[in-house]
């Protein structure tokens, strides 16, 4: 048992590093790593899993992601439960991959994290990242928008030409998207119009929420509705028929927008969520070059992450860990499996008035 044994371990409220040095000083070695992954699953006291009693517990300089209780001398992992349950790959590595797939604004490829960390193998990258988009999600989200919020809901199509089966073929995949329309606070008397509030008469998107959509029919998209729009917001989408019963089933109130194919009106009515399917194919086809269908749902998870922490992006850090501590995330097994499915943001929803 080493000097470690005695390590007191900070409680309060969880840091995150505002830049690349003060991550090198918060997390030097495995030891710091462990010790905020502790923190994170007791925030207040180590209570043993197995027998229940809380108090400092033994800690090793060789392990340090093993906590030995002091009453009952039985060992607890700290990545146990978690999303880097069983891993081989030290501590430090997660960190380091959680630290640049929340705070870089592009993110990252798994052949770059693997080229930038030193990791021989191009799958030990992709498990690691595809773990943490697996945390990218919390349980019981809320859902978006709110009384008098607008929201735009669209759905687009994802994927390249087919060439070689005929006209009309495609392997492109549907995503469906609501964005919330906010408006910034108009500038006061005398204050010079930023930029921002000049764009787009100050409309500036809010909350995001993307889902993978197994078809165009009106129950698919009746589910996205329901799940992602809280009732009462004031729901704008074109006027697709499978759009047309949504004010019923989902409680909101819906403006459908006659686009016709002109994009003027499309600029008009629903400007942020064509924003958002453009940026997000970019994105895609700029960092990542391709993906497949079956993972196409984490990728939007990572990118709805960024997106909504895009104004506080190093907070995203700390929120990542702190849910990656209280979850598991798909093992190497079922992320090459046919039947792999990524989780989806499902908020509360139950129909009132």
């Amino acid at each position: 048992m080493s000097p470690a044994a005695t390590h007191d371990v900070h409680r309060g409220a969880l840091p995150f590093p505002r830049s690349l040095p003060e991550f090198q000083r918060l997390f030097p070695d495995d030891a710091a790593c462990a010790a905020y992954l502790e923190r994170c699953r007791w925030p207040e006291l180590f209570r043993c899993p197995s027998c229940g009693k809380g108090g400092d517990p033994f800690r090793f300089a060789a392990r340090p992601g093993v906590l030995r209780c002091r009453a009952c001398r039985k060992d607890t992992s700290l990545t146990a439960g978690t999303i880097m349950h069983r891993t081989h790959s030290p501590l430090s590595t997660w960190f380091w991959a959680a630290y640049l797939v929340s705070t870089q604004t592009p993110g990252m490829s798994a052949t770059q994290f693997a080229r930038q960390i030193g990791l021989s193998r191009y799958e030990t990258a992709f498990q690691i990242l595809h773990k943490l988009r697996a945390a990218m999600i919390r349980p019981n989200v809320d859902r978006i928008g709110g009384e008098n919020v607008v929201v735009e809901l669209d759905e687009t199509l994802v994927g390249g030409a087919t060439r070689g089966e005929g006209r009309g073929v495609h392997h492109k995949v549907y995503l469906a998207g609501a964005v919330e329309s906010l408006q910034r606070a108009p500038a006061a008397d005398g204050d010079k119009l930023s930029k921002s509030k000049l764009r787009r008469n100050g409309t500036y998107a809010g909350r995001l929420r993307l889902r993978v959509l197994a078809d165009r029919t009106a129950p698919g998209l009746m589910s996205f509705a329901r799940e992602s729009s809280a009732q009462g917001a004031f729901v704008r989408t074109d006027d697709y028929p499978g759009y047309s019963q949504i004010d019923l089933e989902c409680g909101v109130r819906h403006s459908p927008v006659a686009e016709r194919g002109d994009p003027a009106v499309a600029e008009a009515h629903l400007p942020l969520i064509h924003l958002v399917f453009s940026n997000f194919k970019a994105w895609l086809q700029g960092t990542h070059h391709s993906v497949s269908p079956k993972h196409l749902q984490a990728y939007a998870n990572e990118y709805v992450f960024r997106f909504n922490r895009r104004f506080y992006p190093f907070n995203g850090f700390r929120s990542l860990l702190g849910l990656g501590a209280l979850r598991e995330a798909p093992t190497y097994d079922e992320l090459y499996s046919e039947t792999c499915v990524h989780p989806v943001a499902v908020g509360p929803w139950e129909l009132t008035g």
